[in-house]
């Protein structure tokens, strides 16, 4: 499934309303660390049918990141039935996200 990108205007229909779980990526074009998460999710969104994959730009919507409290990126969140259930905030290694995601 390809990956969503998420603004203030999608939120509630892509996240809150979905029938699946949610992976949302905080980000931001400078971030470096960012660049480096980014194949990570890509690959996740390629593989994993069963769940939602979502980018945030945080400089594009700042009350979104406002709202997650992501002060530091990237910051990944797991929304499931509209309610944030896991998350973690640095580049981490596939298998950690996908274990975030109980898999």
């Amino acid at each position: 499934m390809p990956v969503i990108t998420i603004t203030e205007e999608n939120f509630e229909e892509e996240v809150l309303k979905a029938d699946k779980t949610v992976l949302l990526d905080f980000w931001a074009a400078w971030c470096g660390p960012c660049r480096m998460a980014s194949p990570i999710i890509d690959e996740i969104a390629a593989e994993c049918t069963d769940i939602k994959v979502g980018k945030v730009n945080v400089d594009e919507q700042p009350g979104l990141a406002a709202s997650f409290r992501a002060t530091s990126i990237p910051m990944f969140a797991v929304v499931r039935d509209g309610k944030v259930v896991g998350g973690t905030v640095g580049v981490r290694p596939k298998k950690d996200i996908l274990k975030l995601l109980g898999k």
